[in-house]
């Protein structure tokens, strides 16, 4: 039996198992991190393992479900700060955003930089698409001269997601220490805010 109406779209039985294992791998990533059992996630959505397979083949296809709309966030934060803020100003919200949001489930700043290298990776597209955020925002701070020209953007978005890893193993005000000293050392005249 196919869980697709034949338009094309979920059935609603479909459409509630789908959701519900959406809002149980956000709860089971929440307490266990991105490499919590997909058997607990099924099984406390109240269905089989099949069916969170039919749904999603891959723990990083059910990452991306969960995510893809934070992500979407935080790329058209970038473009949203790029036209309100000036340059420096705009680079460092948006790692601060982008830093805070790496922190959400543990284990999550790995699979991003994972992702980001795996063309295969259902992760892959999301994680490329903040990159490219990240790269323009770094470039334009840097036409303005508000940040170093030796700063590449690989550097700044692998920084930026060590300082989500600290936010998820250490004290959040540590992490945002972390990050003040990344956003010192980005600067092209070593002044101490942008």
């Amino acid at each position: 039996m196919t869980e697709k109406t034949p338009g094309g779209e979920l059935r609603a039985d479909a459409r509630r198992n789908r959701e519900g294992l959406l809002a149980v791998a956000r709860q089971v990533f929440s307490e266990q991190g991105t490499d919590a059992s997909l058997r607990d996630v099924a099984r406390r959505a109240g269905v089989g393992i099949g069916t969170l397979y039919r749904h999603f083949p891959t723990r990083e296809a059910l990452l991306e479900a969960i995510l893809h709309s934070g992500f979407e966030g935080l790329r058209t934060s970038a473009d949203e700060l790029v036209e309100a803020e000036p340059p420096g100003v705009a680079l460092t919200r948006w790692l601060e955003e982008f830093a805070l949001r790496s922190g959400a489930y543990r284990g999550l700043p790995a699979s991003v930089m994972s992702a980001l290298h795996d063309e295969g990776s259902e992760l892959h597209a999301s994680c490329s698409a903040m990159y490219q955020a990240a790269a323009r925002l770094l470039a334009g701070a840097q036409a303005a001269g508000a940040v170093r020209t030796d700063v590449e953007p690989e550097d700044l978005f692998a920084a930026a997601a060590a300082v989500g890893w600290a936010a998820e193993h250490t004290d959040p005000k540590r992490a945002s220490r972390i990050l003040a000293l990344l956003n010192a050392g980005l600067l092209s005249d070593g002044r101490p805010t942008l």
